[in-house]
């Protein structure tokens, strides 16, 4: 028998290879088990091509107003199979990017499905039906999550479809209905609008983006309504009549019920973990709606077993796994002074157009904890870099302790609020106060000036608005 793996990683996603390369560089033993690609659902069908697709959207957006820019062009057009050719390579490229990270880092990659077989135990079985059996000390669980169901809405890969088939549409549907309006759900509505198709979508809560700030789902649906997208809240999908080439939703919002008609339907209503085949119940590891439970340090009830990522608590983000995988790599290694994972000062970003990006508490709930807040915000509209850039829609909001001076939060949308967003993550971690950010020195002309103004504001002293 071989001697024993110090760490086998059973998952690839962004955080299984993020925890197996951290491991190998505290010189530990470390082998990564992985049933397809490399890179996981991210980066082969997630995040990573999801944001090609979302590119070459805003740009044909962009080319319709070139006339802004003092700019002709003749024939603007698209060719959806490119579109989704151009994802693929950028996928493809950066799963290979992981397989030579692997090789690098002396990480030995396992071919197939693997579960917990007892004690320091791992099975694998290969898509051929080959079985093998890995001596681990340390297991970490990172099989992620998969799209979720839900009765009367079941993916039939024709005219209902996951995120899987929504990223490789053979040609733009003319119509589709999307439901459930997280990052996942307005990202495909955005992509599919700017290519011409009429798009509705029927969210169950109130508003869209639910665990967004209040003020940032308000200007998104007003946004998005502008763009004509169709929002459709407080509504359930009573009913799916499918027909030769179209879907027939029946719509229920309050007492009241309507059809709505369209070629596709995009589910887009939440996650579940891939908790299944894992060994997990023997284990006698705890499962909670489909995910698994695990303490501050993501160790699960079994020792020697933790679990990151999609498999365990929200919020379910590629950048809060890869941190996990570092967290629990670390903890195996024995790394003093580490710290659990706050996951309030993990930004949530959606990119949709306009973007939305965000960071710690919202107002209400700072309100909700009994925080006594000040509130500061500052429009696209009155920034130099975002009116040369023909960009002015969209705000900055940020929510202060008015006690300590802490931020307790920061809201954005608008052009690249993805890209801004880290700058109160950092100011999060670092738990900066309002009088902090007051002194530093934001450059000009760019867009961060705004996340300066927004903190002023919150004092009284904004600048420029």
């Amino acid at each position: 028998m071989a001697d024993p793996y110090d760490l086998v990683v059973i998952g690839s996603g962004p955080g299984g290879y993020v925890a197996a390369i951290r491991a190998s560089q505290l010189g530990l033993k470390t082998a990564i088990v992985e049933r397809d690609a490399l890179g996981g659902i991210c980066l082969n069908w997630g995040c990573i091509p999801t944001k090609a697709l979302l590119r070459s959207a805003e740009i044909y957006e962009t080319l319709h107003r070139l006339d802004e820019f003092g700019l002709k062009a003749d024939n603007i057009g698209f060719d959806a199979e490119a579109v989704v050719t151009r994802s693929r390579k950028v996928a493809a490229q950066l799963s290979n990017g992981v397989k030579f990270l692997m090789k690098k880092n002396r990480i030995d990659v396992i071919e197939g499905s693997g579960k917990l077989a007892g004690a320091g135990k791992v099975a694998v079985e290969s898509k051929d039906g080959k079985k093998s059996e890995l001596n681990a000390k340390n297991i970490i669980l990172a099989t992620g999550a998969r799209a979720r169901t839900v009765p009367g809405l079941e993916p039939d890969g024709e005219r209902i479809w996951t995120y899987r088939e929504a990223m490789v549409p053979k040609s733009i549907p003319k119509s589709l209905i999307v439901v459930g309006s997280g990052a996942i759900g307005i990202e495909f509505a955005s992509f599919y609008r700017a290519f011409g198709a009429e798009v509705t979508v029927i969210e169950m809560l109130d508003r869209i983006l639910p665990v967004e700030d209040e003020e940032i789902s308000k200007e998104a649906a007003r946004a998005f309504k502008k763009r004509g997208i169709k929002l459709l809240t407080g509504a359930t999908v009573a009913k799916i009549e499918k027909k030769k080439s179209s879907v027939v939703a029946t719509v229920k919002t309050g007492g009241k019920s309507e059809t709505v008609e369209a070629e596709i339907v995009i589910s887009a209503v939440g996650i579940v973990g891939n908790v299944e085949n894992l060994g997990i119940e023997k284990a006698g590891i705890k499962v909670e709606k489909s995910h698994v439970v695990v303490n501050e340090w993501l160790e699960t009830g079994a020792k020697g077993v933790y679990a990151i990522g999609d498999l365990v608590g929200p919020p379910w983000l590629a950048h809060k796994a890869s941190h996990e995988g570092v967290l629990a790599a670390e903890r195996i290694a024995g790394v003093k002074g580490l710290h659990p994972i706050d996951t309030t000062k993990i930004p949530g970003c959606t990119y949709s157009t306009p973007q939305i990006a965000s960071v710690g508490l919202t107002e209400a709930k700072a309100k909700e904890e009994g925080y006594e807040v000040k509130v500061g915000r500052f429009p696209f509209r009155a920034n130099g870099k975002a009116i040369a850039l023909g960009e002015t829609e969209g705000f900055v909001k940020t929510v202060f302790d008015a006690k300590t001076g802490e931020l307790l939060g920061a809201h954005m949308i608008g052009a690249e609020v993805t890209e801004l967003i880290q700058g109160f993550g950092l100011a999060r971690t670092l738990e900066a106060t309002e009088a902090d950010l007051i002194h530093a020195v934001f450059p000009h002309p760019t867009l961060s000036e705004m996340m300066g103004e927004a903190v002023l504001d919150a004092e009284g002293r904004v600048l420029h608005a």
